[in-house]
């Protein structure tokens, strides 16, 4: 992130569009976490810690998706038992991100970079695999647009890296608009065989 863009004009932007977008869907933000609530359980939203850029730790806002089930011995059923049809609509929609405009406004993820994962992955990565937390992470990335979860690890890293190598003007508006299209046409919203995505181990 040497340009300008990098360090000055894409957080700019990332506070702009991100302070309009709360206020504007403020309406959709209501009725959603009242269908959340009534469907899924309490809290609609939850927070759940992540790794941010430099590896620093952040609470990552999200619309619940799952209810919270457990099987006789008190522990949380398999997330394909516990992921109802109206939160398969939710992240088929990505609705269940929209929470994450308040992580981009207080500076913990931004609009476009890589999705930020699990805690546990961070000892998981090649030295190469972890320049990924060199930007910020990103409500959408390169990877996303490329395969979302229907890629393989290796493959979504390399996406990952790509981008901290690239970043710019051009190639954030460029993922945008294969977001959008990628939105719309539902594409990788799981892996083959997997409610979601399946654990990354390790190289």
């Amino acid at each position: 992130m040497k340009s300008f863009y990098g360090k000055v004009i894409k957080r700019l932007l990332d506070v702009v569009f991100a302070a309009l977008l709360l206020v504007a869907l403020s309406p959709v933000f209501a009725v959603l976490a009242l269908l959340v609530a009534a469907k899924l359980g309490r809290p609609a939203i939850f927070r759940q810690k992540r790794p941010g850029r430099g590896g620093r730790i952040f609470g990552i806002y999200k619309f619940r998706t799952m209810t919270d089930a457990r099987d006789a011995n008190g522990e949380l059923l398999p997330d394909a038992d516990r992921l109802t049809s109206f939160g398969k609509a939710l992240r088929k929609t990505s609705l269940d991100e929209l929470p994450e405009l308040l992580n981009i406004l207080k500076g913990d993820m931004s609009f476009i970079g890589p999705r930020p994962l699990l805690i546990k992955y961070l000892p998981r990565y090649s030295p190469e695999q972890a320049r990924r937390h060199e930007v910020r992470p990103g409500l959408t990335g390169f990877a996303q647009v490329n395969g979302r979860n229907a890629i393989s690890w290796a493959r979504k890293f390399e996406y990952d890296v790509w981008y901290v190598d690239h970043l710019s003007f051009g190639l954030d508006a460029r993922i945008i608009g294969m977001t959008i299209r990628a939105v719309l046409k539902r594409e990788g919203i799981s892996q083959a065989g997997s409610a979601t995505m399946d654990e990354f181990t390790g190289n």
